[in-house]
């Protein structure tokens, strides 16, 4: 079993981050020690500020940390113990969007898919979505190019947020304005998706649909090429 301490970074180092209290950005420093010795404490453990096997069997992350440490390089271990796998094919791009419905509409990853098969695709346009708690579903295998953005597809990733309009009963859907109708935890899963894509594809670009060449609507209702600069 492998042993983590400060100057380590990765998935597990995030997810003893969240636990022990600390903002998880997967870098231990000396301020992630001192929590985790803390946190020995308060477990009865011995607070060297290393975690080893006992603390991983305390804190329940033995799955996750084997799942690191025979992790391949075509996948990425996400910190609350998901997989991302790495697509086959070539990417340029990881391109966001909004589903274009209205604030606070939910819409699952089956109702997208059941519309995109009424247009005649074979499957969800998207490979991955955001719904409104927050929680990022797998949609289209990312080993096969999506349908979401025109010309572009077979060398992109599709990453797409229910929502993108104004909620206004007194407009008709085609009235309603684009608006970034993103949650607080929708802006906290996408950045941190976005995050970790980046270490499958470090040299995608990332930026909106309405970035691209001949786009005319608003999608994703938000900068996301400026607001996802420093990803």
């Amino acid at each position: 079993m492998a042993t983590y301490k400060e100057g380590d970074r990765g998935a597990v180092v995030k997810q003893i981050q969240k636990i022990t209290g600390c903002y998880p950005d997967g870098i231990w420093g000396k301020v992630t020690t001192e929590c985790v010795k803390a946190w020995q404490l308060d477990h009865h453990l011995q607070a060297d500020g290393i975690v080893g096997n006992k603390t991983l069997a305390a804190m329940g992350i033995i799955a996750v940390a084997n799942a690191v440490s025979t992790a391949k390089k075509d996948v990425y271990v996400r910190n609350d113990g998901s997989i991302l796998k790495k697509s086959k094919r070539r990417i340029d791009y990881i391109v966001v969007h909004c589903t274009a419905t209205p604030e606070g509409r939910e819409m699952t990853v089956e109702q997208i898919r059941a519309e995109h098969k009424k247009q005649g695709w074979s499957d969800i346009g998207y490979h991955y979505v955001v719904t409104l708690d927050g929680k990022v579903h797998a949609g289209r295998d990312v080993d096969i190019a999506g349908s979401h953005v025109a010309g572009y597809n077979a060398n992109s990733i599709g990453v797409v947020y229910v929502g993108g309009l104004e909620n206004n009963p007194k407009k008709t859907y085609a009235q309603l304005k684009a608006k970034d109708t993103r949650t607080d935890a929708q802006k906290a899963s996408l950045l941190s998706l976005l995050m970790d894509l980046r270490k499958l594809y470090t040299y995608a670009k990332i930026q909106g649909h309405r970035d691209f060449p001949g786009v005319k609507k608003d999608c994703p209702s938000f900068d996301a090429k400026q607001a996802y600069r420093n990803v």
